[in-house]
């Protein structure tokens, strides 16, 4: 077995997010709804690593993350292990990385050809609904042409409009807070 991978978890307003962080960057991030046993098993399982305790590793991206809820933290500098994707999915969820900022979005269709990868805008979905690590990875800024689509973490739906209203991009509702 090559490499480790060390766990760490944060409050945050939409429930504590559990990180997995190897040697090489952020593998997993997932809002953990208080199970992180079982969020981190599925981690532990689907990256075979051992786990070791380091909290000098995970404490970088623990930080970005409760800057970024606080609203603090715009473009995250913590490095991506992409290791639990396929090729497809790193390139789908490199291209959103890399081009749809804080406070932007993007529909599925416009990821798709953005991508140039061939996959249609219904797959698209289901690779965002497969992100390893959201919020990093910002699933949540991929919309429906006539709505805000689907999402998977955390509360669903709700949990990406409360991103997508943190980043701006959405108008605050009167019960915001």
């Amino acid at each position: 077995m090559v490499g480790t991978v060390a766990f760490g978890s944060v409050p945050t307003p939409l429930g504590d997010m559990l990180a997995a962080v190897t040697e090489d960057g952020v593998a997993g991030i997932g809002w953990s709804g208080g199970r992180d046993g079982e969020l981190r098993e599925r981690l532990l399982v689907r990256l075979g690593l051992a786990e070791v305790c380091d909290p000098a590793r995970t404490a970088p991206v623990l930080d970005e993350l409760a800057r970024y809820y606080a609203g603090e933290l715009r473009v995250f500098g913590s490095p991506v292990d992409w290791r639990l994707t396929t090729p497809v999915q790193r390139r789908v969820l490199g291209t959103l990385y890399e081009t749809v900022g804080y406070g932007e979005a993007v529909t599925y269709g416009e990821l798709a050809a953005r991508s140039g990868t061939g996959v249609p805008a219904r797959a698209i979905g289901s690779i965002m609904g497969a992100n390893p690590i959201p919020v990093i990875v910002p699933c949540h800024r991929v919309v429906a042409g006539n709505g805000l689509g689907g999402f998977s973490g955390g509360e669903g739906v709700e949990s990406k409009r409360w991103l997508l209203t943190l980043e701006g991009y959405l108008q605050p509702m009167l019960d915001w807070g």
